[in-house]
């Protein structure tokens, strides 16, 4: 592939891989006869902590459904729903996993601590700070698309970290269902990414986790998961680390609790802990401060379980300190030393976070302050590693980034459902500077969709300075598109693509790395109409915007001047007056009662409006409304701003 030749071969093969390929052992079948003493040695034979990695939509959580019901965790007269663990509201009405989660089964006296990871590219530090309370993953690949550029990046992150692989094909139940070619092209992937022999020997399961079933071979019987409970004890290895030893935990992940404050969250490496004993926590800048467990849990189906003492190799949840922090190190304190910093992949995108300063300000959000807003964005930094946030030129502006546009939309949908009021820019991609070159982030990417709107895509795509580099057909009139393209040009076209293909399609990114900076990303977005005046929207005026373009708002919404309220039809905006009413005559017409028929108006999602802004506007975000505004809300203001900019 393209950037396979400008960034190098993925993968150089060593003698014993290569050894390992000509003997047969790349995915075979071995762990129905190989004896558990030759997987692992430890000291916590009890234990097995796995991952469940993908792509996202290939099943993961459907696959922990599975594993949590069939192993008695419930009772038999519990209803308990699908998609269990995805326990927070925004990932229950998007329908994806936002936070990494833990939970634990029993199978056979062994615990199996699985950690349910996001699938979306744009929560990658979720996946990154949980992996290394793992030994081993499930590596889900969905049976009709295969290894998608997400696969490949957990995959990736997976192997660095030394986890022993499962490989669960999952959806075999699918009509369009091709199991021998997904395998391929994940053996093939294998190929590229492993760095050790080991790591191609890995197990292979097919399943359908919606219908609760996992086999060895697709001739076998499909009844239950337990095939896939069998290879998890055969496969990942125990955990190692002596319990002798002083004590060692990295803090991954952090909960709150009313009554007990913080609480910190990882897998202890060495040592033990027991209940009310003084432990250190040293910080990534090594000051260390003691503190006493009040309280000491692990976890036990979608719980936790209070006990007085943990050793090596379990996944602990402790009380009893405010001040931890993702990536700390809970250690002994007689011999206090640190495990080695959480490392979290850059962000790639950036908003600003601001005071709303619009003239309906204040009127419905609790916290609109910028110390309110600034506190709220610490916080979030303790446990969202891949958010950055800085301070600008402006006390009430803070520039906010993260790993894509969803990153940030749903950090802003929190917020706002939690009371905050705000205004937010445009996202735009981060740049770097080396050498006095100046270099911006690059995506792989990749769309499922139809032949016929090969077309408007690409003429859209063109313009984004994107560069295909593969084109595949199934001869069913579908078609796989690959592209490279900068992040600023990514930007904006998801709202594009669902609305030309119509919902038939699939797109998905991969950061791939930074490049020289060159060509312009050209305006692909007309105009906006722009409210001239503060009221009430009314049918009369609506009615003439709407002759010139699209309309955002209904008859009764109360608009400020400098309010977009809608998109023109040419490339310039368009000041209107949506508050005009007709004026009234006592000159009688035969069509004078006839009401006016409106265009519905456009309601847009948070990140529909986050593509739509351009630089010199603004989203106003409250816990009720997303209005889109102008930077500069007066006439005059704007046309000195244009001035300005010509000039220079």
């Amino acid at each position: 592939m393209l950037w396979e030749k400008e960034r190098g071969p993925l993968f150089a093969a060593p003698t014993n891989l290569l050894q390992s390929i000509s003997a047969g052992h790349l995915g075979q079948h071995f762990f129905a006869d190989k004896p558990q003493e030759e997987i692992a040695t430890s000291t916590r034979t009890d234990i097995r902590n796995v991952a469940i990695i993908a792509h996202v939509d290939h099943g993961k959580t459907t696959l922990v459904d599975a594993l949590l019901k069939q192993s008695h965790v419930f009772r038999d007269n519990q209803h308990v729903g699908v998609l269990i663990m995805d326990s927070n509201p925004l990932e229950q009405e998007r329908g994806i996993t936002i936070l990494a989660k833990n939970t634990a089964v029993t199978y056979q006296d062994i615990k199996i601590n699985i950690i349910d990871t996001p699938g979306h590219a744009d929560f990658s530090g979720e996946v990154e700070r949980v992996l290394n309370m793992a030994d081993g993953c499930l590596l889900v690949v969905d049976a009709v698309d295969g290894p998608m550029p997400q696969t490949r990046y957990v995959l990736k992150k997976a192997l660095d970290n030394g986890l022993r692989p499962v490989v669960v094909i999952n959806k075999i139940d699918r009509p369009t269902a091709r199991v021998p070619v997904v395998e391929a092209m994940v053996q093939d992937l294998f190929l590229e990414l492993a760095t050790e022999a080991e790591q191609l020997d890995f197990p292979v399961l097919y399943a359908s986790a919606r219908e609760g079933y996992a086999v060895a071979h697709m001739d076998d019987e499909r009844k239950d998961v337990m095939p896939l409970f069998e290879a998890i004890r055969r496969q990942v290895p125990a955990p190692s680390g002596d319990s002798a030893a002083p004590l060692q935990l990295l803090v991954a992940a952090l909960d709150y609790d009313n009554h007990l404050g913080q609480i910190a969250i990882g897998r202890i490496s060495q040592g033990t802990i027991s209940l009310g004993e003084e432990v250190a926590c040293i910080s990534a800048d090594e000051k260390m401060e003691s503190f006493k467990v009040d309280r000491l849990y692990v976890f036990e189906g979608l719980g936790r379980k209070e006990v007085d003492k943990v050793e090596a190799g379990d996944i602990v949840a402790l009380a009893g300190i405010d001040k931890v922090a993702i990536g700390n190190t809970i250690a002994s304190v007689e011999f206090p030393e640190a495990l080695p910093v959480i490392t979290i992949d850059e962000p790639t995108v950036s908003v600003t976070f601001g005071v709303n300063t619009s003239p309906v300000a204040g009127r419905e959000g609790r916290s609109s302050m910028s110390r309110q807003i600034y506190a709220r964005l610490m916080r979030e930094l303790k446990t969202n590693l891949s958010l950055r946030v800085q301070e600008t030129g402006s006390p009430d502006t803070f520039l906010v980034s993260g790993r894509g546009e969803l990153h940030l939309a749903i950090l802003i949908e929190t917020m706002r459902r939690e009371g905050y009021e705000f205004q937010v820019s445009n996202p735009e991609a981060l740049r770097q500077q080396r050498d006095r070159v100046t270099y911006e982030p690059y995506e792989l990417l990749s769309i499922d969709t139809r032949e016929e709107y090969i077309g408007p895509l690409s003429e859209n795509l063109a313009p984004r300075l994107a560069r295909m580099s593969d084109m595949r057909y199934d001869g069913d009139g579908n078609v796989h598109l690959e592209y490279k393209i900068p992040t600023r040009g990514l930007i904006g076209f998801n709202s594009y693509f669902l609305r030309v293909t119509r919902g038939n399609g699939v797109m998905n990114s991969l950061f791939l790395g930074y490049e020289p900076l060159k060509g312009e990303v050209q305006a692909t977005r007309s105009g906006a109409l722009v409210a001239s005046e503060q009221g009430v929207a009314v049918t009369y005026g609506l009615n003439n915007a709407q002759i010139r373009g699209s309309t955002f708002v209904e008859p009764g919404t109360e608009v400020y001047e400098g309010m977009i309220v809608g998109l023109h039809s040419r490339e310039d905006d368009l000041v209107v007056n949506i508050c005009k009413e007709k004026k009234l005559t006592n000159v009688r017409s035969s069509t004078s009662d006839i009401a006016v028929q409106l265009t519905p108006a456009i309601i847009m999602s948070l990140e529909e409006c986050l593509d739509f802004l351009n630089s010199d506007e603004l989203l106003e975000v409250t816990p009720s409304s997303l209005r889109l505004r102008k930077k500069f809300l007066s006439k005059d203001q704007r046309r000195k701003y244009s001035r300005d900019r010509v000039s220079v």
